[in-house]
């Protein structure tokens, strides 16, 4: 899996939005195959347009993360998530701040609102099961 800083570094060296865009569904196809099994409305994350699942757990005090789009782009976004999340303690899931890190990417600008919106609403999920674990 592709690591935040290998992300970081692709993103600027990147020049336009386009290719930005293509870049982001690459990463989507490098998501790990996600557990059947939690493809169901307890792992669907609300507020996104296109479906999204995410399955969280504790391991060794890490949060450990698995997610899923039908959607490429949004693919792409779960992987940076994983990237910025995947392996943390809880206490340091909940204290990064991902909006700033898909800012830092110019994606916040090139996203629509409502995927936006679903970004946030799966930043919300994450740091809703970090802090029940802090």
């Amino acid at each position: 899996m592709t690591t935040l800083d290998e992300i970081l570094e692709t993103f600027e060296a990147l020049e336009d939005g386009e290719e930005r865009l293509r870049y982001l569904m690459d990463l989507g196809r490098t998501l790990p195959p996600f557990p059947e099994d939690a493809r169901d409305d307890d792992h669907l994350v609300a507020g996104c347009q296109s479906r999204v699942w995410l399955h969280a757990w504790r391991q060794d005090d890490r949060l450990r993360l698995a997610a899923d789009s039908d959607a490429f782009i949004v693919r792409g976004l779960v992987a940076i998530l994983l990237a910025v999340y995947d392996g943390r303690t809880p206490a340091d899931a909940i204290a990064v701040d991902a909006r700033a890190v898909f800012s830092g990417l110019g994606l916040d600008h090139q996203l629509s609102m409502t995927r936006r919106n679903g970004l946030w609403s799966m930043i919300e999920r994450i740091r809703h099961h970090a802090a029940r674990w802090a």
